[in-house]
């Protein structure tokens, strides 16, 4: 059964991350059957957006975890984290959130051009309350959209926010009530899809460049605080006391 469903229709392609019963965490198999599907979306002459959206009311609750302790990455090369982040199409792409957007899939929320979210929707990066860094683009992109200190103390604490708060800050394109995030985004998309493709494209061509929203020279640089991170003791100790549902023992190795 595949971890990932599509459907193409009316100019506008959808991408469910089908893995209810863990919250939608990415391992593996998601990221390499993400990228399989955008890149379809790049091929198909016929449509010209994606929604991206989680099964059974979550959105994705990032990395799995338990995937990563048995030494697992939801990784593919030169895409980034579930295949998108850090090459994500060159077509519009909508985040339709319910429920959860954490951590890893806060960041493929980031990696969107549009977000439409129902009205109890939360997003957060608690990475470094497992000894981890959100390295999938959080940091790079948040302080772009939000003031510098609301993105810090975002990132720093690792607590969640509200998609309201989120929406006050022009984050969140639209709230809907709960359970219409995908009918929201199916709406946004058709408004889109109505227009013509090559200008559509183009338009997110620029306007990505003109802010680096996806700069992939920034990826690369990031890379040198963030490795020794993900290779410490630490970053086993976070994901292994959440695996084991216990408070972490910090040695700051």
């Amino acid at each position: 059964m595949s971890s990932v469903t599509t459907e193409f229709a009316d100019g506008v392609a959808v991408f469910t991350i089908d893995r209810p019963d863990a919250r939608n965490a990415v391992n593996q198999e998601v990221a390499t059957e993400l990228a399989a599907a955008v890149d379809e979306l790049e091929r198909r002459d016929d449509i010209s957006i994606a929604i991206l959206t989680g099964a059974g009311g979550t959105f994705c609750a990032g990395m799995d975890l338990k995937a990563f302790t048995r030494g697992e990455l939801p990784f593919v090369p030169g895409r980034g984290f579930g295949g998108l982040t850090e090459s994500p199409p060159t077509k519009p792409l909508i985040a339709a959130v319910e429920g959860w957007a954490l951590a890893g899939g806060c960041e493929l929320a980031l990696s969107a051009d549009l977000i439409v979210a129902a009205e109890d929707a939360k997003f957060g990066l608690p990475e470094v309350k497992r000894g981890l860094v959100a390295a999938a683009g959080g940091l790079l992109r948040l302080p772009k959209i939000l003031p510098y200190q609301l993105a810090s103390e975002i990132a720093l604490t690792g607590e969640p926010v509200t998609a309201p708060r989120l929406h006050q800050f022009g984050v969140v394109n639209t709230i809907t009530a709960s359970g219409g995030a995908l009918d929201g985004a199916r709406e946004l998309a058709a408004r889109i899809a109505a227009n013509g493709p090559l200008a559509v494209k183009a338009t997110k061509q620029v306007l990505g460049m003109a802010v680096r929203y996806t700069d992939p020279d920034l990826f690369t640089a990031q890379s040198v605080p963030l490795d020794p991170v993900f290779a410490s003791a630490d970053a086993q100790e976070g994901a292994l006391a959440f695996a084991e549902k216990r408070a972490p023992n910090w040695t700051g190795r």
